[in-house]
């Protein structure tokens, strides 16, 4: 993925009558940190703090461990992650991947080819298992 993309923009929607409706990558990167902090066994992403804070401090750095690319109303994301101990790596990688897939799709219409999962760490903390 390489480049940074962040401050780029999509046209999502577009009426000669109305106007356009627009997004941001970084509103893309937002929405998959987000759905991947909600799956069971994810302690956070990479870089970044657990979803329970991030309703606290606001919405600033919640795309740490997030990259998106869209083109031609197609994403590619990769997320860093930190499972939490005990949790099967595969089995829930592959849920993040389900939830960032349909999260982004449901949210903004795109297309979502590839969800790229990287396991950067794993949280010992108790109380999960």
């Amino acid at each position: 993925m390489g480049k940074e993309t962040v401050k780029n923009t999509y046209v999502l929607q577009e009426d000669e009558n109305i106007g356009t409706v627009q997004i941001a990558d970084e509103v893309v990167a937002i929405i998959a940190s987000l759905a991947a902090t909600e799956v069971e066994g994810v302690s956070s992403m990479a870089g970044n703090i657990t979803n329970e804070l991030m309703s606290k401090v606001g919405v600033k750095g919640l795309t740490k461990g997030v990259k998106v690319e869209v083109f031609n109303h197609q994403v590619r994301a990769e997320l860093a992650v930190l499972m939490e101990y005990g949790y099967n790596i595969p089995a829930t990688s592959q849920k993040v991947q389900e939830r960032v897939k349909n999260a982004i799709e449901n949210m903004t219409g795109l297309t979502v080819t590839d969800v790229n999962i990287r396991i950067a760490g794993v949280n010992m903390s108790a109380g999960k298992h």
